[in-house]
């Protein structure tokens, strides 16, 4: 049986880590492509200008619109080979890092993730999504490797505001599950191999972290400081999510997520929210013990995501609306289809009523 474990080549978390970005940098070379929109560039300009002070590095600064598209992704590679940048800079949230990747691939040369917010774990893996300039999902891009770099500074997280620590927590509660269902199909993941045994203790350490370190991270992020707990649940959030998606597999959870995007109430609602609600329906739709459905319930309304529906803006929940999520999230190349059991339109139709009025 062929077994893949795929990861980021280094990933360095450490407080203040951003003042010394320009060691890496130039572990590649001089001048960096910096992927970032604006507002997440101006929080962390300060430390990105003492690293320039600190290493004799070039900084191109090519923005980023918000969205990752085919579009914003082609202006961006025609600004990276015009600057004949030696590397690609993905700073911000996980559609400027996507972004970042995906111009890394294409023009083959190295790429760093610099998350300043852990809302997702696309800092460590070698895929992207990709939306249409509506921003409703269009597709996964896959890379031949992962980030070279993952650099992730917790003072910056810490000061970052609370709903994005805890919508990473919501895309990380998928992973044990989603994990969990791939290894009992035999599913293939990201790299087109089988399950290790190492990716699957992280996934599941990542989910025994999210339980016993959460609430005390929140606490901490709500003050602005880094304590253990934090340091924990970013590690948890970004590395151990990351690496136990990746080397284990996508199922139901981030299927439902790509479903929500045809609801236009639910735009506003961050990936890690969307998804959370998805884990609900993954355990309705394999029929999970009551005790694990509750424990995951409990958990979210402790941290703050998602239960149900209208805690994702859909005030009237319609069987038309519903149907338009469910015939998403099974389309041909979902990876719903990952599950130890065949799912249709309908089993995902009646399992999202149904975790709705269980989130209810």
């Amino acid at each position: 049986m062929k077994k893949v474990l795929v990861s980021p080549s280094k990933y360095v978390q450490d407080n203040q880590a951003l003042s010394n970005i320009g060691e890496y940098v130039l572990a590649f070379g001089k001048k960096a492509l910096l992927v970032a929109h604006a507002d997440d560039q101006g929080r962390v300009q300060e430390q990105l200008d003492e690293a320039l002070k600190n290493n004799d590095f070039e900084l191109i600064p090519g923005s980023f619109a918000g969205e990752c598209t085919i579009n914003e992704v082609e202006r961006l590679k025609g600004l990276c080979t015009e600057k004949a940048c030696d590397v690609v800079i993905g700073l911000g949230g996980g559609k400027a890092i996507d972004t970042a990747k995906a111009v890394s691939s294409a023009l083959n040369i190295p790429v760093m993730s610099v998350p300043t917010i852990a809302s997702t774990d696309a800092p460590c893996s070698s895929l992207s999504v990709v939306y249409n300039e509506k921003g409703e999902f269009q597709e996964y891009s896959f890379y031949k490797s992962n980030p070279d770099l993952v650099l992730v500074d917790t003072s910056i997280i810490a000061k970052a505001p609370v709903r994005f620590l805890v919508a990473g927590m919501g895309d990380a509660l998928s992973t044990y599950f989603e994990a969990r269902a791939c290894e009992r199909s035999f599913a293939d993941n990201i790299p087109g191999g089988k399950s290790t045994k190492l990716a699957v203790a992280a996934a599941k350490l990542c989910y025994e972290t999210l339980m016993e370190d959460s609430i005390k991270a929140i606490a901490a992020c709500e003050n602005n400081v880094v304590t253990p707990a934090l340091e924990n649940i970013i590690e948890a959030n970004t590395l151990l999510s990351g690496m136990g998606f990746e080397s284990s597999g996508l199922a139901a959870a981030h299927a439902i997520h790509n479903g929500l995007t045809a609801l236009e109430e639910a735009h506003g609602f961050f990936h890690g929210e969307k998804v959370s609600f998805g884990t609900l329906v993954h355990l309705v739709l394999e029929n999970a013990p009551a005790e694990e459905i509750e424990e995951v319930i409990n958990y979210c309304k402790a941290v703050g995501l998602p239960t149900c529906l209208k805690d994702l803006g859909v005030e009237e929940v319609t069987d038309e609306k519903v149907r338009a999520v469910a015939d998403l999230a099974t389309a041909p190349n979902e990876t719903i289809h990952n599950m130890p059991f065949e799912v249709t339109s309908d089993d995902v139709f009646a399992a999202i009523y149904a975790a709705n009025a269980l989130g209810q």
